[in-house]
């Protein structure tokens, strides 16, 4: 599994941002909610499930196109989050910082005591 990570990763020189911005609506494969995108959404705000689309964000190169459950919260500084997700179809793991807009119980329920092991 690391390797798969390694590999989504490494695409792009060391330095350079492989970020795409795609400004797009879509529907939640999880919960059927309709996600308004800002071009920085990769997950639906409602149940923080994702679609595993993308290698760098927003490039749509993955090809998989697996759920990607969030498998853990991360908090970080002020009210920010990191989403950890895994791909239920190649098992790839990622993490996504967390929007403004996301259910923050959720983000509270998925928080895991201890040192985070990805």
């Amino acid at each position: 599994m690391g390797d798969l990570i390694g590999k989504e990763r490494r695409s792009g020189t060391l330095g350079e941002s492989n970020f795409r911005r795609v400004l797009e609506d879509f529907e939640c494969r999880f919960c059927g909610e309709s996600v308004k995108g800002s071009g920085y959404t990769n997950h639906c705000p409602k149940c923080l499930w994702s679609s595993h689309v993308d290698v760098n964000p927003g490039d749509r190169a993955a090809g998989c196109n697996g759920l990607m459950m969030p498998s853990a919260a991360v908090y970080e500084r002020g009210d920010n989050f990191t989403i950890v997700h895994k791909c239920l179809k190649c098992g790839v793991t990622k993490r996504v910082k967390a929007a403004p807009k996301d259910n923050r119980h959720l983000l509270a329920a998925l928080q895991k005591p201890g040192p985070l092991v990805v």
